[in-house]
C-alpha cells in the first residue's frame, strides 16, 4: 500500500510570527485521518519570523527532533542546554519524565525554516536526554544518511523508539534504494524540490504513507532533500 500525502491538503495555521504545515492532527488541525503512522506523531514545517519563537514549554513522554533547513533556532532547556542550531544539524530532546524548553529566531532579518517532528517513545517516563550532531551535504550527496536510530548507529542520533530516520539530497541521475523489513511501515517526506519515490513524482511537501512494501525507492530528483522514516507498526 502507498498513499499521498499531498502538500496542499495538510494542516495550516499563520499566527503572524509563526506560519506552520501540519502533516498530522495539531493544535486546531484535527484529520482523523492523518493522527500518526506507526509511532511518528508530527511533522510540522515551521517558519519562524525574525525576532520571534516559542516561549517556554513543558513536554514529557515524546522524542523530539529538529531539523532546520534555513536560518538558525536557538534552544534552551531545564536541563541547561543553551545551543544553536543550524542547516545540516540534527536536535533530539527526549522529553521522559517531563522538560521545558524555548526555541527563538535571533536573527534581526531572516525567517528560520525547519521541521519539528515528534516520535512517541517506545519507553515512558525515562529521564530526559539531550543530543545534537551535524551531517554535512556530502554525507547525504545521492544517499539516504543514517542521522536518527534506536541505537546511535553509524554516528546518528539516538531515540528512544525502535525507529530510524534517513536524510538524502538527490537531483539527476542520483538514486537510493531502502529496504523494508517485514511488517515495518515507511513515510517518506520531500522537504523540498521534486522527486520520484516508487514510481510517484512528489513535490516540496508531499510525503508518502507505505505499508507491505519491500523496498522504499528514491530516483530521479531535482534539488530534492528528503526525509525518509523506517518504523515499527502501532495500533
Amino acid at each position: 500500500m502507498i498513499a499521498l500525502r499531498p502538500a496542499h491538503e495538510r494542516g495550516h495555521a499563520n499566527h503572524g510570527w509563526l506560519d506552520s504545515w501540519h502533516s498530522f492532527s495539531f493544535a486546531e488541525y484535527r484529520d482523523d485521518r492523518h493522527v500518526h503512522w506507526g509511532p511518528l506523531r508530527v511533522i510540522n514545517e515551521d517558519r519562524v519570523a525574525a525576532g520571534q519563537g516559542f516561549g517556554t514549554h513543558s513536554h514529557r513522554d515524546m522524542e523530539i527532533i529538529s531539523y532546520v533547513l534555513d536560518g538558525s533556532l536557538g534552544h534552551k532547556d531545564s536541563m541547561g542546554n543553551a545551543e544553536t542550531i543550524v542547516p545540516g544539524e540534527v536536535q533530539r530532546l527526549s522529553a521522559g519524565t517531563g522538560i521545558t524548553h524555548s526555541e527563538f529566531n535571533y536573527s534581526t532579518t531572516g525567517t528560520t525554516h525547519f521541521l519539528q517532528i515528534w516520535i512517541i517513545p517506545r519507553f515512558m517516563g525515562v529521564k530526559p536526554a539531550y543530543a545534537q550532531k551535524t551531517f554535512t551535504d556530502e554525507e547525504k550527496r545521492g544517499r539516504l544518511r543514517l542521522v536518527v536510530s534506536p541505537d546511535g548507529a553509524e554516528g546518528s542520533v539516538s531515540i528512544n523508539q525502535d525507529a530510524r530516520m534517513y536524510a538524502g539530497l538527490f537531483t539527476g541521475t542520483e538514486r537510493a534504494e531502502l529496504a523494508l523489513a517485514p511488517g515495518r511501515l515507511g513515510y517518506v517526506h520531500l522537504v523540498r524540490g521534486e522527486l520520484v519515490v516508487n514510481g510517484q513524482r512528489l513535490a516540496g511537501g508531499d510525503a508518502l504513507k507505505l505499508k507491505d512494501e519491500p523496498r522504499i525507492t528514491i530516483e530521479l530528483g531535482r534539488d530534492a532533500e528528503v526525509l525518509v522514516f523506517d518504523l515499527p507498526p502501532m495500533d
